[in-house]
Formats: C-alpha cells, structure tokens, sequence
C-alpha cells in the first residue's frame, strides 16, 4: 500500500501548496483520502483523474472537500466525458463516475455548496455519491476501510486502512483534538498519519486540534510504528515540530510534504 501526500496544509494552503488530500495505491486499485483546497491540481500531477476508483471523505470541512468542485466540473465537462465526438474525442456512453463515498450529511451539505451559483446536484451527478456507516466497513478494490469517530468541531472520523493484498495498516487521523478515540483505531499501526496543526493549545478553551507533542503522545500511546505529523503550515517550523513530535512519541517523528510517498 502506498501513500502519496498530494496537500498537508491545515485550513489554509502552504505557499504553492493544497489542503488535505492522499493518494492510496493498492495493486490496481486507486482511493483519494480527502479532497481539500488544491488537491485536484495535484492529483492531475500524479495520476489521471478519470482513473481515480473513489474518493473517501473523512469529514465535512472545506478544506477537505472543496476540491470536489473542480473534480465535478472535469467529470462533467472534459470533452472525453462527452456522449458525442468533441475536440478530438470519440465521444462515450461510459463516462468516468467515481465512487464518492462520504458521511451522512453530505448530499445536503454539497447540494449547499455549489447551488449558491449554479446546479445544486453537480457533485451528485458527477461522482456516485454514498453516505457511508461508520460501523460499517468499505471496501474499495483491495482496500478495507473502517471508522472511528473523532473529536473535533464537526462529526470526523479517523480512518484505518488495510489491504486484501496483506500490505500493513495505515492510519489516519483526520482532524482531532485530544482524546481516546484516534489511539484505540490506531493501536499498532504501520504507519500513523496524524494531525499536528497547533504550536500551541487553543487559546479560547475550545479544542478541535492538537499540538505536535500531542500528536506524539497519541501515537506513542498507540503504538504506532512510524509516525508522520500531517495538517501542519509552511509557517509552523518545521524542526521545532519534529523535535516535540520525537519527544512525546520517544523516537524519530517525520514531518509530512508534498509529493513524498510512504509504504507499508
């Protein structure tokens, strides 16, 4: 199983940058994890869009699912998703229609996303949109997909990914504040993507993320076998991050980046 970080920026893009988005590669098999301010441009960097065999939505924020509105439009507008010749294109009657598979809520929440300015059933019409259960697992190609939910400001459920193929397990925590939930999902995982957005606690009491020393504490608590601090600003240095990270979780933490690739 490969991860590829195509954005790791919190709510706000790195210089040149995108918000959360990872690309998951399995044998044949192709998922998007989030799909953040940025994001497509990047995965059109890396992979053709079309090839894309779901997208995975851990919660509903905007900067993990704006980028689903330029995806939209591709689907719905490239001249080879067209049913009649255009451009150079033959023309299809099997346009690309990934799964979008994303919590309850979602349909009403994209529906209030793009009919501000347009049809309120773009993102419906150009992907095959699913609520998911999180009691349930997903399956997509070799991938297994399971749920725990997570505190933060809105409903967010970190995410555990394993492989059919017998490739190890990868963790992600989404975004979360300090709690129990995301060291119970990620008890000895292969590898721990986990948020590190804070140089310090919220000043105004409110939690919704952690720190770099609490990302390493979770994942210390979990025992995590690597561990890479993700959601994190150009403008967060990146040593002191690292430093407190590898502090709490008692060994060498690692910084996400753009275009880097993990395996396990």
């Amino acid at each position: 199983m490969r991860i590829t970080v195509l954005g790791k920026s919190p709510s706000w893009q790195d210089a040149g940058g995108a918000c959360s988005g990872y690309l998951l590669s399995d044998g044949d098999t192709r998922l998007l994890l989030d799909c953040g301010n940025g994001v497509f441009a990047k995965l059109r960097e890396h992979l053709d869009y079309i090839r894309v065999d779901a997208i995975l939505i851990s919660h509903l924020h905007a900067d993990h699912i704006l980028d689903l509105v330029p995806y939209a439009y591709a689907l719905t507008y490239a001249p080879r998703q067209q049913p009649v010749p255009v451009a150079g294109y033959p023309g299809t009657d099997k346009p690309a229609r990934p799964r979008l598979i994303a919590p309850v809520g979602a349909t009403s929440c994209f529906r209030q996303l793009v009919g501000s300015w347009g049809g309120e059933e773009l993102i419906e019409n150009a992907f095959g949109l699913e609520e998911y259960d999180p009691a349930s697992t997903v399956e997509v190609g070799t991938l297994r997909a399971r749920f725990m939910e997570v505190p933060h400001f809105t409903t967010t459920y970190a995410i555990d990914f394993t492989s059919t193929s017998g490739a190890g397990r990868f963790t992600y925590s989404a975004d979360c504040r300090p709690g129990d939930a995301l060291v119970e999902i990620a008890r000895d995982t292969d590898l721990l993507l986990v948020e590190a957005t804070l140089p310090r606690p919220e000043r105004t009491g409110k939690r919704g993320h952690m720190t770099p020393a609490e990302a390493g504490d979770h994942a210390r608590r979990a025992g995590a076998r690597r561990v890479v601090l993700t959601h994190i600003s150009d403008e967060l240095d990146a040593d002191w991050a690292r430093e407190q990270g590898s502090a709490a979780y008692g060994a060498q933490v690692e910084i996400a980046r753009e275009g880097e690739t993990y395996e396990v």
